[in-house]
């Protein structure tokens, strides 16, 4: 291999490098900010993720880099720690899923784990809120709005 063909191949490893990078930190654009979702309508679902009743009420959800804040019907309030969290939005705030793991205390201070899935899908973005131990009682929102906070 002459120097020509050795300069050549790396320029091409260096540029196919940077769009990997480039590719990456685009698919994860909103991964690491806080961000907020507001929310007008809960329904409630079981085991096998049929609806069992629907509720009319706003919920603002606001997640950080390590911590989680629920407030429904500026009223009842919940906050907590995140524990674990896998994110992936190739069109950010509008394709893509981030699974949340986390402790949150309830008014009352109990704690309960909770595993929160956020997907969007054609433009549309959904919180599935699971609490460990509650099976037939999984929380499934649409938000109305959804961005980052800053």
């Amino acid at each position: 291999m002459n120097s020509l063909t050795k300069t050549t191949t790396m320029k091409t490893i260096a540029l196919i490098l940077s769009l990997l990078v480039a590719g990456t930190t685009l698919s994860f654009a909103q991964c690491g900010k806080k961000f907020t979702i507001t929310t007008s309508k809960t329904e409630h679902l079981d085991s096998n993720g049929n609806v069992t009743r629907t509720d009319d009420e706003k919920a603002v959800v606001v997640i950080g880099k390590a911590d989680i804040n629920i407030s429904v019907n500026d009223d009842h309030k919940m906050s907590g720690t995140i524990t674990a969290d896998t994110c992936n939005w190739p069109i950010a705030y509008k394709e893509g899923k981030t699974i949340i793991k986390a402790v949150i205390a309830d008014q009352n201070g109990d704690n309960k784990n909770v595993t929160i899935t956020i997907m969007g899908k054609d433009g549309k973005v959904t919180l599935l809120f699971e609490l460990e131990g509650e099976p037939d009682d999984r929380i499934r929102v649409a938000a109305d709005k959804f961005e980052e906070t800053v």
